[in-house]
Formats: structure tokens, sequence, C-alpha cells
């Protein structure tokens, strides 16, 4: 379904992408790991072309994002849903204001059809009790799920997650996670999942994909990822205590 053929990408300079290939197929949850810096968000603005490769390509099924312009790039977006780091809500509107936004803005629907949509919605995450509250009176946790309402409000067929889980605290990112998870069983959505959290990749994905160095050094199923050999994938193991390598088990001989 996405699919990155030798992508390279200079920023400032410095190789971020250095001949990154890898295909995610339909349905499954792909996440990209690594430590802050290594490009995994730089690798998820390319699906929907807020950046450009330098050389090579991205593909989105049979369309090529990476050269696709106007009217081409407008209908391959609308494939996607987004769920920024923060959630993005906007201040001045609710929570069911913010979640309606898409359909106001791309669809023509009106009235009671959005407000019924919103709730099916916010329902989908746990939120209709939210509904008329702002982004500031609500818990970070809930501002998350609030942009997860309105990145899914259209049906995406794929739903890109910047560090979904990032600021919270580990219930709060269990919840986010059993979201991610329900969803791709229930309508069999295809996520792709930036982080550092460790815990959530492997609860989560399907497939994980490590970035280091500019290029993918490992790539692989979760269970996979927690024997491999890779010294980069072990020491980042190492650094969330996960392997047995871990100091804190260290620590208690």
């Amino acid at each position: 379904m996405i699919k990155f053929q030798h992508v390279k990408k200079m920023l400032a300079g410095n190789p971020v992408l250095d001949d990154v290939s890898f295909e995610i197929v339909k349905g499954e949850t792909f996440c990209i790991v690594g430590p802050s810096g290594v490009g995994k968000s730089v690798t998820l603005k390319h699906m929907v072309r807020l950046l450009t490769p330098d050389d090579g390509q991205v593909m989105v099924g049979d369309s090529i994002v990476s050269s696709a312009v106007g009217e081409e790039l407008e209908k391959i977006r609308e494939r996607f849903g987004f769920l920024f780091q923060g959630g993005a809500l906007l201040a001045w509107l609710s929570v069911g204001e913010n979640v309606a936004l898409p359909l106001r803005e791309k669809t023509n629907m009106q009235g009671e059809e959005i407000e019924k949509r919103v709730m099916e919605t916010l329902g989908k995450v746990g939120l209709e009790e939210a509904v008329d509250k702002y982004p500031s009176e609500i818990s970070g946790g809930m501002r998350k799920r609030a942009g997860l309402a309105r990145a899914i409000i259209r049906n995406p067929e794929i739903v890109l997650y910047d560090e979904p889980t990032s600021g919270l605290d580990p219930v709060t990112s269990r919840t986010i996670d059993s979201l991610i998870e329900q969803m791709r069983k229930a309508t069999g959505i295809t996520s792709v999942v930036v982080t550092h959290d460790l815990h959530s990749a492997l609860s989560i994905g399907t497939k994980i994909a490590m970035l280091h160095g500019g290029k993918i050094v490992e790539l692989c199923a979760p269970a996979e990822f927690v024997n491999s050999d890779v010294p980069e994938v072990q020491g980042f193991l190492e650094s969330q205590f996960i392997t047995k390598a871990g100091s804190w088990e260290r620590n208690m001989k």
C-alpha cells in the first residue's frame, strides 16, 4: 500500500534518510522507532508529500506521491488521517467542533448529519461527554483521543500517528495503544506509527522498522525485533529495560 524506494533526504546539509526502502501492507500497523532526531517524523511527512525526497520515490498504491501535485496530490491525501504529536486541537473550538472540522471543510455534510457522525466517532474513543468542552478543559490523554477522533471521522484508509503516546502517563499510553489496535481489528485500517516508545510499538505493531544513521537497521515482526542481534536494536531495547541486559535487572543481582 505504501512503498519507499531508495529514498534519500538531506536537511540542513545532513543526510536524514539514506537509501531507505520498505513496504507497508494494507491493514497492518507499521511502527517506525528509534531515538529522537533519526528521521522518524521526516519519513512520515514523505508519505503525504509534506516533504519530497531528494532521490528515490514514495508510492501510495499505484500513485507516486513524491511527484504528485495539484488535484492528484489532494486525492492521495484524502486517503489519510493524521494524528499530530500534541493533538493539534484548535483552542477556540470545542472538542465536537474540532472533530467536525474535516467534515465541514471537505464534505457537503450539514447540521444534524455532522452532529451524528461526530458523536459516533467520539463514542469510538470514549469522549462523548467531552463534546462541548474546550481543549484547555480536558487532559492531555483526552486531547490525544479527540485528535484521533478527528483523524478518523472521514473513515480514511490510512492513519499516520506522530508520537501518539508522547507526554502521556503509562496508563493513558496503553489506552491509546488499545484504541489503535481496536481500530485495526474492527476496520482493517492501515496505521503508520512513529514512536520512541518501544513498549507501545511491541504491543500494537505488526511490523517494526528501526531507523539509525539514516538507514533502516532492522525491519521485522515484534517477536523477532526483541531477539534481534543488531547492536543498535539491542541498545535501544536495553535503554527501555526490555531485555535481560536492562540495567534495572543488573541492579537486582
